[in-house]
């Protein structure tokens, strides 16, 4: 096979992804394409005029990312001296848009007047904060999380920032580890689409316009896998579970236009990704085709002399700059505390790093400048952050947002609550709590701004029930370590006709450096609840959380339970909209709920067994103390309405391992309220040279119905859903027959065979 047909071969499972959020070569015309890449070559042009004109400490410089030293987070001398240096290519963390000019003046003042790139992780949003990842991903449509990252990238901008290190799409199977809450589970075809979605939502077709900013998509790779769920953990894999579950929404993402890819903390296979070339090289550059910036996770360059795999700094260096990081993200206070900036020159000197190695990063980063606007645009106009931040069209995408994100886990006829209802307790340690309601990651310096802006679900749900006697009672705190609160939300669920319960994660339970060996409610919340039904006076739960949770006893006796996620400045808003009914709940998990974390980790894309499960065999593959099956499958979600999806079919029953066939099946709103469904397509292939999952997901769409009506959804599934990678990396699609489900969650559905030849 030759270079380009393997590459042709590794790209082909890409095309029916970004179908799903418009990112086709035919989506755009010949006359575009030809202009962007005279555009391109433009800038190719003054890259190389540029470059001819760096001296070596000039070159390191913009290969180095530093951070805010001043007071309260301003530039300050070692900022400032390094811009004017012009040993400092990028700014991590500086915000304040009046900071950034100020910067920014410093580096136009550098002898070749290179200006900065300013850079903050703004995963889900900078003043106006949506739900997290793991929320936007239950949404199970692309069209509004691309929405978000619009309205983020519009705000970020408005304050300088140009450059924001999101998406974040690493597969995770291991609720346990702590950053599950960034991404959009377990799923590789439903996490592509969100990957590539959020790279069109901050970039748009040009980043370089005002309101556009560059992204990066994290962690490469496979960060989401480490061994026991462990953050910083290490990763260990086969060469196909690298490629077909991991791999392809850094690939989708790459390809609807990610300008920056972050190497990932993590070891792969043994080898540190930040050092290794044949992550950073042969699968990224070489496979993957990706042309724009590497920029390093933080200190991570640093890191391989403590994993033992560079003897020192100036090792590490070497191993960093030989396997393709542009950027080293690095230490700023005492000193700018660079190993590029401290050892490159003299790597160079020495012969251990050449010129040409130096030259082709560069050319990567003074690129991203340039395709960014930077060069063109270096300052921000001040006036634009009055009417860009905190808009209502920004905080109505929110709240649309949280309403789609929400999951019903439950409903025992205890939902919606009726807006007549004359006393309402609210209970609960996240019911009036902003912080934990935004969860983690909330940009540096915007947290006062956001919590002050955020409708917690105490106030949404008196602005729900304006008429209605609303009391409150905390119970305790989010640790919830004492009960000694529990007797005044007894009280204020005796004395109402109704409660709503508000549990969960605080907000640093989850993110990063925050894994977990017990998944349960924290600390004594099981027992607050308990406390509640007790009085067997009406109740609900609402779960505010930043990873699937172990909940048997919620998800067996709670009459009402809402996944709520960690919902952001609308949440309590659309909480109140899910609760009365004003918005039909209709988002899907995105991930496997396990009944303990005895059962980690869990996904409903297994391998299949030589001795599948079989309650009445103690010789097949199960425990001897729970099922299998998890306690909310991926995909799963309810609604107060009823759906049916018949009449599956297929325009043919038997293709070519280059064909395609139309899978056809119809969705009816069988119910009395209008409301929302996810279809959903998956297939097996019975017999494989390599195992393949008992289920794969290869087609959703999310549509909106009336009572009674019915609409038809057709799914193109071919040679990308069909074939897979073996643990040579080589991509195939072999002849047989394959099962091909269509249903509304990953169990069940109409069934149909599809015969390869």
């Amino acid at each position: 096979m030759t270079q380009a047909q393997r590459r042709s071969a590794i790209l082909a499972p890409l095309a029916a992804v970004l179908l799903v959020v418009g990112v086709v070569a035919g989506s755009t015309s010949l006359s575009k394409a030809l202009g962007r890449h005279d555009a391109r070559s433009r800038i190719d042009q003054k890259v190389e005029a540029l470059l001819s004109r760096m001296t070596l400490a000039e070159k390191f410089g913009q290969l180095t990312m530093a951070g805010p030293d001043g007071a309260n987070g301003a530039p300050g001398p070692l900022l400032t001296a390094g811009a004017k240096n012009g040993t400092i290519g990028s700014v991590l963390n500086l915000v304040g848009v009046d900071n950034i000019n100020e910067a920014q003046k410093a580096a136009l003042s550098s002898r070749l007047h290179i200006p900065l790139i300013f850079s903050l992780d703004v995963i889900h949003g900078y003043r106006t904060i949506f739900p997290l990842g793991i929320g936007e991903a239950s949404t199970w449509d692309p069209a509004t999380v691309s929405g978000d990252e619009s309205v983020s990238a519009r705000e970020a901008t408005a304050d300088g920032i140009k450059w924001t290190f999101n998406p974040m799409v690493d597969i995770a199977r291991d609720p346990r580890w702590g950053r599950v809450v960034e991404g959009a589970g377990e799923d590789p075809y439903l996490g592509s689409a969100i990957a590539a979605a959020k790279v069109r939502g901050y970039q748009g077709s040009d980043y370089s316009r005002p309101e556009k900013m560059a992204s990066t998509v994290k962690h490469f790779a496979a960060y989401g896998a480490p061994v026991a769920g462990r953050e910083y953990n290490t990763t260990d894999m086969s060469t196909q579970q690298l490629f077909n579950d991991y791999l392809p929404p850094y690939q989708a993402a790459i390809g609807a236009g990610a300008a920056t890819v972050m190497s990932s903390f993590n070891s792969l296979n043994g080898v540190p990704v930040s050092g290794s070339t044949y992550a950073l090289q042969h699968i990224l550059r070489s496979t993957f085709d990706f042309t724009g910036s590497v920029v390093s996770d933080y200190q991570a360059v640093q890191e391989l002399v403590e994993f033992g795999y560079a003897a020192n700094e100036q090792d590490a260096a070497r191993l960093a700059l030989t396997a393709g990081v542009d950027i080293e993200m690095a230490v700023q206070v005492p000193s700018i505390n660079s190993t590029y900036d401290n050892y490159g020159p003299a790597l160079v000197k020495s012969g251990k790093i050449s010129v040409a190695t130096v030259d082709r990063l560069v050319r990567h980063v003074l690129r991203l400048k340039y395709l960014a606007g930077m060069f063109d645009h270096p300052y921000t106009d001040p006036s634009r952050v009055a009417t860009a931040e905190l808009t209502p069209q920004n905080l109505a995408q929110a709240r649309r947002t949280a309403d789609e994100s929400m999951v019903l886990l439950r409903n025992e006829n205890a939902l919606p609550l009726s807006t007549t209802t004359g006393k309402i307790a609210v209970v609960g340690p996240l019911a009036d709590n902003a912080p934990d309601q935004l969860g983690s990651n909330v940009p540096i310096g915007q947290n006062a701004i956001a919590e002050a802006n955020t409708v917690t679900v105490l106030k949404g749900i008196k602005n729900a029930v304006p008429n209605a006697s609303v009391t409150y009672a905390q119970g305790c705190d989010a640790v919830c370590d004492s009960d000694a609160g529990f007797g005044d939300a007894v009280a204020a669920a005796n004395a109402a006709d109704t409660t709503v319960v508000v549990l969960g994660e605080p907000a640093s339970y989850s993110g990063e450096a925050s894994s977990r060996s017990n998944i349960d409610l924290p600390g004594k919340q099981l027992a607050l609840v308990q406390a509640i039904a007790a009085t067997h006076k009406p109740y609900v739960v609402v779960l505010l959380n930043g990873r699937p949770l172990t909940i048997p006893w919620l998800a067996d006796n709670a009459p009402g339970l809402v996944e709520a996620w960690q919902p952001g400045t609308e949440g309590g808003n659309a909480v109140a909209d899910v609760l009365f009914g004003s918005f039909n709940p209709g988002g899907k998990l995105p991930m496997t709920f396990p009944r303990n974390v005895g059962q980690i980790p869990i996904s409903y894309n297994e391998l299949p067994t030589g001795r599948p499960y079989d309650a009445n065999n103690k010789y097949t593959s199960r425990y001897l103390d729970v099922p299998n099956s998890p306690q909310y499958s991926f995909g799963y979600g309810l609604s107060y309405t009823t759906f049916s999806l018949t009449n599956l079919r297929l325009s043919s029953s038997s293709i070519g391992r280059d064909g395609t066939a139309t899978v056809s099946v119809d969705v009816t709103n069988t119910g009395s309220k209008a409301g929302s469904d996810v279809a959903q397509i998956y297939i097996h292939d019975r017999v494989a040279s390599i195992l393949q999952p008992v289920r794969k997901l290869v087609g959703f769409r999310r549509v909106t119905l009336d009572p009674g009506r019915t609409t038809t959804l057709r799914f193109s599934v071919g040679r990308s859903a069909l074939g897979y990678y073996d643990n040579n990396a080589h991509f195939a699609v072999e002849p047989g027959d394959f099962d091909v489900w269509a249903g509304d969650s990953s169990v069940g559905g109409q069934h149909a065979t599809l015969t390869v030849r």
